[in-house]
């Protein structure tokens, strides 16, 4: 019995998970495998949705798929791998609950994933929140649309102010698509408000280098700019965050001003797991990965994803962006090789082919570069969704997510804040305080 453990049941691990059992099914030729993931969470997140998740979109259950629904013939224990000592082939595995234990595998795949990549700004751990999870992407609805009943309810003018701005640092996908999913939600949400009109808002999205969605090339992004600022949005380019003390931001160019909600998305890293390990790292804290997607020189060990620094062997020198599209890819061939390396046989090269890229930009406003081929507007945005509606795992959750867009287009979007359900105990406190 050989015993392959994936670290992370996000994409790289649970599509190499998915892909394993099904070749797995015929016996191999040296016995019998068994596959455990170990990852935090139950279930797998497609984060391309979670903008739309925040704008009310698609619901948080529907961009979700639950490993163990996927992966029956997986065993699947959550938690937190702590550490790997590959040396002895043993992962130390703590819990949600309980005490550590150790892990024992023949082969080990590193798909642990990335983190927000922040920078010691003072204030940004107190006020500040990520874009990485369904956690994230609700809570921060919630506070969007808490701020417009506070500033519908407010007579301070400084108050009511400070709760209209919103500030978004970083301008790659994340950032982009969420801001301008949550501006047209506020925007329409609007209608429901007596004193609160689009105008305002103050939404300002900050972007150190000198361009935004570098992914669909510099024709794009440049509309991409020119159409956030006609629809009203401050976009500083070349500019950074000095500070966030208080909710008082102060920019790079010498700007301040008060603002009660910061979304980070400035860049990711390596997860943490990686420095507790005894696998080779490179410069940038990624796993040392060959275009094999095996560990260099580290027999029985494979990596993938935004953790592994992967060669891109059709651009000499470079290294597969941490992205959906190249993690769905590189899980393919890694469970092809993994197969391969159990039975003696050659490993095959991760060698891609660039599609291109898509966003959204709000409801029907999108940009795409496809094969070439450049859209924007209402032709890129249905790009954006048919594209993504594809690579969605399950037909149960294209059903879902297809009908959570029709009932969008039928139906007014809902602009209800619940908030209270991320202190859920707070209402049964006071009443045993009372």
């Amino acid at each position: 019995m050989k015993d392959i453990l994936i670290v992370g049941g996000g994409y790289v691990g649970m599509y190499t998970a998915l892909r394993l059992q099904r070749k797995l099914r015929r016996p191999l030729k040296k016995g019998d495998v068994r596959i455990t993931v170990i990852d935090p969470q139950s279930y797998m997140t497609y984060q391309p949705f979670l903008p739309e998740a925040a704008a009310g979109n698609v619901q948080p259950r529907h961009m979700v798929a639950s490993l163990r629904r996927l992966l029956p013939k997986v065993r699947i224990l959550n938690g937190m791998v702590t550490k790997v000592n590959h040396a002895a082939k043993r992962a130390t595995f703590q819990p949600a609950e309980g005490e550590e234990r150790e892990v024992g595998y023949d082969v080990i795949v590193m798909a642990a994933g990335s983190i927000s990549r922040t920078l010691p700004i003072p204030g940004l751990t107190d006020v500040g929140i990520g874009f990485k999870s369904v956690a994230e992407a609700i809570a921060l609805r919630n506070r969007v649309l808490s701020k417009i009943d506070l500033a519908e309810s407010t007579e301070d003018p400084a108050l009511r102010k400070k709760a209209l701005t919103f500030v978004v640092v970083g301008a790659g996908f994340a950032g982009v698509e969420a801001l301008a999913e949550l501006e047209d939600m506020a925007k329409d949400a609007t209608r429901y408000y007596r004193n609160i009109k689009p105008q305002d808002f103050h939404w300002v999205l900050v972007e150190a280098s000198n361009r935004i969605l570098p992914e669909v090339g510099p024709e794009m992004g440049r509309w991409t700019l020119e159409q956030l600022r006609e629809r009203g949005i401050d976009v500083r380019m070349e500019t950074r965050l000095n500070s966030a003390v208080g909710g008082h931001i102060e920019l790079s160019d010498g700007t301040a001003f008060d603002a009660e909600t910061l979304v980070w998305t400035a860049g990711v890293k390596p997860s943490q797991v990686v420095n507790a390990t005894d696998l080779p790292i490179d410069d940038r804290g990624r796993i040392k990965a060959t275009p094999r997607l095996n560990v260099e020189d580290t027999p029985d060990a494979f990596a993938a994803g935004d953790v592994a620094g992967v060669p891109d062997v059709t651009m000499p020198g470079e290294y597969c962006a941490p992205n959906a599209q190249h993690a769905v890819r590189q899980a393919k061939v890694l469970a092809d090789n993994i197969v391969r390396h159990l039975e003696g046989d050659e490993l095959k090269e991760y060698r891609h082919k660039y599609v291109g890229s898509v966003a959204g930009l709000g409801l029907h406003k999108g940009v795409a570069n496809v094969y070439g081929v450049k859209l924007r507007g209402f032709p890129a945005w249905f790009m954006h969704r048919t594209y993504h509606l594809s690579r969605v795992p399950t037909l149960n959750r294209k059903v879902r997510v297809v009908v959570d867009w029709t009932l969008a287009l039928l139906f007014k979007r809902e602009t209800i804040s619940l908030g209270e359900i991320e202190h859920p105990r707070d209402g049964f406190r006071a009443a045993v305080n009372s």
